[in-house]
């Protein structure tokens, strides 16, 4: 009867733990077969997350903001219109060199991030109200420097910088692409020799551990998904200079939020800000950081996305900021603060992606695809609201 009930106990928090990521697997699955599996096409699967790139670099900065108690910034839609015009008028209309109108634009979303983080930090002004109110200025400001016109670029530099193609000389040069296998077999390698060295070191210090069959298996599993992905890139025109955008900033920000004393001090203060204030943390320049730092990554995906397209007006940005929050709460951070993680928001963005790929290829219309997404958010969040209460 014991053994019974702790595997009951078991398997709850095995599907309580995996939901998304169980979600994510039957909707890929749904759609492949619905397609009659065009998603698996090399093209649609490299552009999966190509598509959905600026959705990832923004939410990476969107969970900082979400740890601190839910906070949310609706701006960074217009911080992308903002940073795409300035970029796409200095290198277009104004002919300046592309590294200096980078370099502006990143600027330029720090600042607007700065802005934010004053007000929210500093004088505590609610931060619904604080973004909403720049969602209105960035956007009108991108709209004055557009002229409210559309502006390409076609600026071969900018463009290589962003979104060109790695072709490494002798492993490139058939019709199949090796560089993207040879990626995905040394990052495999790398995945099972810190499963080897997590392992022993948990077991030099007595600390408790996962089965070996539950370690070895979870890691099999991420590499055959990552090597699977690799071979489609394979047969396409292999990684792209924008995956490779995407892919450092994910680490990074996991890094930062798992293994740094830094962000854990979002997470204290979405748990209890005046507890973590009587510890000694700064929580007023925890909250300015948060959105300083959305502010930047907000900029390099207004370039993102200006390189990616190949154009920018008014509307560029559009609904945006939905998508990054949506990918928290469907990657299972919190509504209330305090919790969440890269890899649950990188797990989000791309249940996301697979539902706008799968209802694009079925030709299915933007009508039906906001209500869908709408539905997998209120169903992502009320869950997370009733797995919270059923703990406490």
């Amino acid at each position: 009867m014991n053994d019974k009930k702790k595997n009951a106990i078991n398997m709850k928090d095995f599907l309580g733990k995996y939901t998304m990521v169980i979600a994510l697997v039957v909707v890929f699955f749904l759609f492949v077969y619905l397609t009659g599996g065009r998603l698996l096409y090399p093209q649609n699967m490299s552009n999966l997350l190509l598509q959905n790139g600026y959705v990832l670099v923004m939410a990476c900065g969107m969970l900082l903001c979400i740890l601190t108690g839910g906070n949310i910034d609706l701006s960074v839609g217009s911080v992308i219109c903002m940073v795409g015009g300035v970029a796409a008028v200095m290198i277009t209309n104004m002919s300046m060199n592309p590294f200096l109108a980078i370099l502006v634009g990143m600027i330029m979303g720090i600042l607007a991030g700065i802005w934010h983080g004053y007000w929210i930090g500093y004088v505590r002004i609610p931060p619904f109200i604080t973004t909403l109110g720049g969602m209105f200025i960035f956007r009108g400001i991108g709209r004055l420097v557009l002229n409210s016109k559309t502006v390409a670029v076609q600026n071969a530099t900018f463009l290589n910088i962003f979104t060109a193609y790695i072709k490494i000389p002798g492993l490139d040069s058939g019709k199949v692409l090796m560089s993207p296998m040879v990626v995905g077999i040394i990052v495999t390698v790398v995945l099972f020799l810190n499963v080897i060295r997590s392992r022993a070191d948990k077991k030099k210090h007595g600390y408790r551990q996962n089965s070996t069959i539950a370690d070895f298996g979870k890691t099999a599993v991420i590499a055959a998904v990552l090597l699977f992905y690799c071979w489609k890139l394979s047969n396409y025109k292999g990684i792209s200079v924008m995956l490779v955008w995407v892919v450092a900033i994910c680490l990074i920000y996991n890094f930062i939020t798992s293994k740094t004393a830094f962000g854990r001090y979002f997470y204290a203060v979405g748990g209890n800000e005046k507890a973590t204030k009587l510890s000694g943390i700064n929580t007023n320049k925890v909250y300015f950081l948060a959105y300083a730092n959305m502010g930047m990554l907000a900029g390099l995906c207004g370039l993102l996305c200006l390189a990616r397209i190949g154009s920018v007006n008014g509307s560029t940005g559009t609904s945006f900021e939905m998508d990054a929050i949506g990918s928290c709460f469907i990657g299972g951070a919190s509504a209330y603060g305090g919790s969440g993680t890269v890899p649950g928001v990188i797990i989000g963005a791309l249940l996301l992606g697979v539902i706008n790929m799968g209802m694009s290829i079925l030709g299915i219309g933007d009508s039906w695809q906001y209500v869908v997404k709408g539905a997998v958010l209120l169903v992502a969040v009320i869950f997370s609201v009733v797995t919270k209460k059923g703990k406490n």
